[in-house]
């Protein structure tokens, strides 16, 4: 049995067969890890087909650019892999990702930790992000990084980036506006969403921008933390000055109080039951 074949029975397998559930939060799908066999250490993340066969193919290209142009900027990932799986019913993507322990995510620990060691965190996914930005400018090609707490691991001082799907590189905003439903899992959503087609383009907006990122950061704490927002507000506006310098002017004026999601997003959320508690973004 080829690899290919093995990962193809796993995804055959049954819900209790499968193993654990390593995120219910997601967009696209719930990561899973199964519990035992050759993919044990390994997480698995599986999309939704699509009957065009053209368009998977890019998706496959962008993917496997996308993995390449972070490691280029100094972004890590874990080892990540992805494929095209021929399955009942047409092909479907698939990523296999390493695995990383399960109490080095960094949203859990966001939640649990002194205000000093978040602090810490906070700054480990901003050198991230700083990072990937001042080393972006070396791609020609539309680009976009989302770097929210909980698409990080936190794990011997530093963090970790693990999310690459969409993958944010070669497509048009309108191109990624569209794959932003035709990739849900949510029926709803792919029923709902192309009525709303313009809200949900402006989702990826954040993505694509440097100051938007650190915002969302910052945000995304407040929202975690609200009682240690003023901290983090601190925390995002010595950043911004430090580490991306650039784009400062734009990142000041929306760190001097916490920022907050556009009602859209989190109406979308919560219609689609992704909600965080307390954090929702």
């Amino acid at each position: 049995m080829t690899d290919l074949d093995a990962l193809k029975e796993v995804i055959r397998a049954d819900s209790a067969s499968r193993g654990q559930t390593v995120s219910k939060l997601g967009y696209f799908c719930a990561p899973f890890r199964p519990a035992s066999g050759p993919f044990s250490d390994k997480v698995i993340k599986i999309y939704r087909g699509l009957p065009d066969a053209v368009a998977l193919d890019r998706l496959a290209q962008c993917h496997d650019d996308y993995v390449v142009a972070l490691n280029t900027a100094g972004v890590a990932l874990p080892d990540t892999e992805f494929h095209l799986l021929d399955m009942p019913g047409g092909r479907i993507p698939v990523i296999v990702q390493e695995a990383l322990p399960s109490d080095a995510m960094m949203r859990p620990q966001m939640q649990a930790a002194s205000l000093d060691n978040t602090l810490k965190m906070m700054e480990a996914a901003g050198d991230v992000i700083a990072t990937f930005w001042n080393n972006a400018d070396q791609f020609d090609t539309r680009i976009g990084f989302h770097p929210s707490i909980r698409n990080f691991a936190y794990l011997d001082g530093k963090a970790l980036f693990f999310d690459t799907f969409p993958p944010l590189i070669h497509y048009s905003r309108d191109e990624m506006g569209k794959l932003l439903l035709q990739f849900s899992d949510k029926p709803l959503m792919r029923w709902v969403g192309p009525l709303l087609q313009t809200k949900v383009t402006g989702i990826q907006d954040e993505w694509y921008s440097a100051p938007e990122t650190v915002v969302g950061l910052v945000g995304s704490a407040c929202r975690l933390r609200p009682d240690d927002a003023d901290a983090y507000l601190t925390w995002g506006r010595d950043f911004s000055t430090r580490r991306m310098a650039r784009w400062a002017d734009e990142a000041l004026p929306q760190l001097q109080e916490p920022p907050r999601l556009p009602g859209y997003w989190t109406g979308f959320r919560k219609l689609l039951g992704l909600q965080g508690e307390p954090n929702v973004s």
